[in-house]
């Protein structure tokens, strides 16, 4: 299923529709909540043979061509440490591809974010291992916009 990561603008079409499908329901996305608990198993299934996710909670998917950061042997937010090697080869597991490479290249072919890769991100919170992605990007939205509707 990993292949799907090639075809970065159909994984944002599915994006924008669960987006769209969860929006009447977004008051009730609270971390720790019955919500959560649903979405938890959910994202193990389709996101863990899609993107290999590593449950950090904390997707940026978008901003990275539809490739996983955290499958990066060293867990890189921003981009290929000084060890990818000419061939576009992982220095600590030289079987595969840097998946800033990849990224890079996935990224380049989106339509509407392929600027994002050049975005700094934050460091990961730990805090959220495990959580769901889905339930903290709405839970924080709804904190920040209470009429509850994403834009």
């Amino acid at each position: 299923m990993r292949f799907l990561q090639n075809y970065p603008n159909l994984l944002i079409s599915a994006y924008h529709a669960v987006e769209w499908m969860l929006k009447p329901f977004q008051r009730w996305m609270v971390p720790g909540g019955f919500a959560e608990r649903v979405f938890i198993p959910l994202e193990m299934i389709s996101k863990g043979p899609v993107f290999d996710c590593r449950m950090c909670g904390q997707c940026i998917l978008h901003s990275t061509g539809m490739t996983c950061p955290m499958t990066c042997p060293k867990t890189l937010r921003n981009g290929p440490c000084g060890g990818v090697g000419t061939d576009g080869r992982c220095e600590i597991k030289p079987e595969m591809n840097c998946i800033w490479v990849e990224a890079w290249e996935r990224s380049a072919q989106m339509k509407d974010y392929s600027q994002d890769i050049l975005i700094i991100q934050g460091p990961v919170n730990h805090q959220r291992k495990g959580s769901s992605a889905w339930v903290n990007d709405l839970s924080e939205y709804v904190q920040v916009h209470p009429d509850g509707w994403l834009p």
